[in-house]
């Protein structure tokens, strides 16, 4: 069992690149920032967990650029998006951006993607919210032409490239390792197809995380890595998921000042050496 940490860097938090160093002092493996773009004032999207939308989510920095930063502060923290909305995104710079982050940590990128949970953030970027799905799915065809063909081309319903070249490419062959965030049958879907790992969220229930890993071995995807996103920081909790042949769990960090943030970080340090004696 890998643990990791999820978090929203934003303005009025730590800074990536101490936050990048105090997780691989503490024995953290991997670390997975939250993407808004902006959020459009309408507040139409009722917010997923219920009650008014927090504030972090109004502030967050580029994760590929906070990422970039926890690059060159560190040498082993593997570097996740979690997740990019890569429906609001236009695919070649997201192929650019993608590919220099994995270029300049070493190969370090896990690519976490989802397609989005606020309409109106969504329409903003000129995307219709019923078609996301299939947009992202071609999207991801896309980026992996763009990530491992030296003249890519792509043509599908949504998304039209031309023979191109696109450099630089990931270090990480064939390309930065993608996990597909969602528990709908769609997203399942999506997974099945163009996924190399799971990302559901830590509210699901483990007996479902083992349903939906048997479906994906009987379609042929057997041992998908999953890594739960945001999981109670509890021991038992943990112990459930690693006896579900989970790879990862990571725990949701609040945004702090650093002081603050360090304090936190030696807790949730302290329940996965807990959780490690327990096994």
């Amino acid at each position: 069992m890998k643990f990791g940490i999820a978090t929203f860097v934003t303005d009025e938090g730590i800074r990536p690149g101490p936050l990048g160093r105090a997780l691989e002092e503490r024995g953290f493996d991997s670390v997975f920032l939250a993407e808004h773009s902006h959020i459009p004032s309408s507040r139409e999207s009722p917010y997923p967990g219920g009650g008014d939308l927090p504030r972090v989510y109004y502030r967050t920095l580029d994760p590929f650029v906070a990422l970039t930063a926890m690059a060159a502060t560190t040498t082993d923290l593997l570097l996740g998006t979690g997740i990019v909305l890569l429906p609001q995104r236009d695919v070649i710079h997201t192929a650019k951006s993608a590919a220099s982050l994995d270029l300049v940590s070493g190969g370090r990128l896990l690519f976490g993607v989802g397609a989005g949970w606020n309409r109106e953030e969504m329409r903003n970027h000129g995307v219709d919210p019923a078609t996301r799905g299939p947009l992202m799915t071609e999207q991801l065809h896309a980026l992996k032409a763009l990530w491992t063909q030296e003249e890519a081309e792509f043509h599908g319903e949504h998304v039209h490239l031309d023979r191109s070249f696109c450099r630089p490419k990931p270090v990480r062959e064939p390309h930065p390792p993608i996990y597909l965030g969602g528990e709908s049958g769609a997203a399942l879907n999506r997974l099945a197809e163009v996924g190399d790992g799971w990302l559901p969220r830590g509210h699901l229930p483990i007996d479902e995380i083992r349903r939906v890993r048997a479906e994906l071995a009987d379609r042929g995807r057997p041992d998908v890595p999953t890594t739960v996103f945001a999981v109670p920081p509890e021991p038992a909790a943990v112990a459930g998921y690693a006896d579900a042949g989970i790879e990862r769990v990571t725990f949701l960090l609040p945004t702090l000042p650093e002081s603050e943030t360090l304090t936190k970080l030696d807790e949730l340090a302290q329940v996965t050496r807990v959780a490690q004696g327990a096994r």
